[in-house]
């Protein structure tokens, strides 16, 4: 994996599942995400569960947005998500359709940039509030370059079904 040899850069990850054990997928991917390697942990949000955006009729989200600091360039950071993706059975068959596991990066140091395979921020971060409202939990202060403060953005996605659960708690690995 390629690193970004100068400094940790933080980035946020927003993950969701909506198929199988939605809570211990979720639980399973911050384990691996987080186990001793590239990516250090800085906060973890609580569980939302949500309605899905767009796509066909399914069942709703677990959500769950995790702050992080990394030493992997972009690139190696959207790897290391697609293989945590894959080892969690992501299958790709039906745009925005029911998902064992999915982790987007949200956002990398404040880095904008249009590259097809990983555009940043991520492209409809500012239109979910499964990513905006949990983000504003662990970080009241978060902005999303180009589109403003993260609480902020939350006023323009108020229509969105969102609920907070407090019953279904993510553990932060050691």
């Amino acid at each position: 994996m390629s690193t970004n040899e100068n400094r940790a850069g933080r980035v946020v990850l927003a993950l969701g599942s909506n198929l199988g054990d939605r809570l211990g997928i979720l639980q399973g991917a911050v384990d691996t995400l987080f186990a001793p390697g590239p990516l250090r942990l800085v906060a973890l949000s609580p569980v939302y569960e949500t309605a899905p955006v767009g796509g066909p009729e399914q069942d709703d989200y677990l959500n769950a947005v995790a702050v992080a600091d990394t030493l992997l360039t972009p690139e190696a950071l959207l790897e290391r998500v697609q293989e945590v993706e894959r080892a969690f059975h992501r299958v790709r068959e039906v745009r925005w359709g029911p998902r064992t596991l999915d982790v987007d990066v949200i956002a990398y140091d404040g880095l904008v940039r249009t590259d097809p395979a990983l555009t940043l921020p991520h492209p409809r971060a500012h239109e979910r509030a499964f990513v905006l409202r949990p983000w504003a939990d662990i970080d009241p202060d978060a902005e999303i370059a180009g589109r403003g403060a993260v609480r902020d953005l939350l006023a323009g996605v108020a229509d969105q079904e969102l609920r907070r659960r407090d019953d279904l708690v993510l553990r932060v690995p050691r």
